[in-house]
């Protein structure tokens, strides 16, 4: 009777823990997140455009100066295999690149990997 009292415990614990966690790990819209450092300027989790388009649409493909720019998410989405994408766009007005306004980012994925963070 006693395992199965501290196993309901447990149960409890853990199921009210990760209800808790995933009400943290929602996007708002308005939020505001820092883009990180990547490796090689290679972003997989946050879709830049490929260098070409942006040469194509009058910008300059400099990915060294992203880092550290704040972002706000303006809109949110949910794609096919459940993942969240939110829409987000600089912060001090500006355009990525000189010529794109917004670009589109996998939320979880990319908060875990360092790609984007809170700020």
């Amino acid at each position: 009777m006693k395992f199965i009292s501290i196993l309901s415990v447990f149960l409890i614990f853990s199921f009210s823990n990760s209800v808790l966690s995933q009400e943290n790990d929602e996007a708002r819209v308005g939020e505001i997140l820092k883009i990180g450092d990547s490796k090689n300027h290679q972003y997989s989790d946050v879709r830049f455009p490929k260098p070409n388009f942006i040469i194509k649409k009058g910008g300059i493909a400099n990915y060294e100066k992203l880092a550290g720019t704040l972002v706000e998410i303006t809109e949110i989405k949910t794609s096919s295999n459940n993942q969240t994408v939110v829409l987000l766009k600089r912060r001090d007005g500006k355009k990525f690149f000189g010529s794109f306004p917004e670009i589109k980012a996998y939320y979880n994925d990319a908060i875990a990997s360092g790609e984007l963070s809170r700020s």
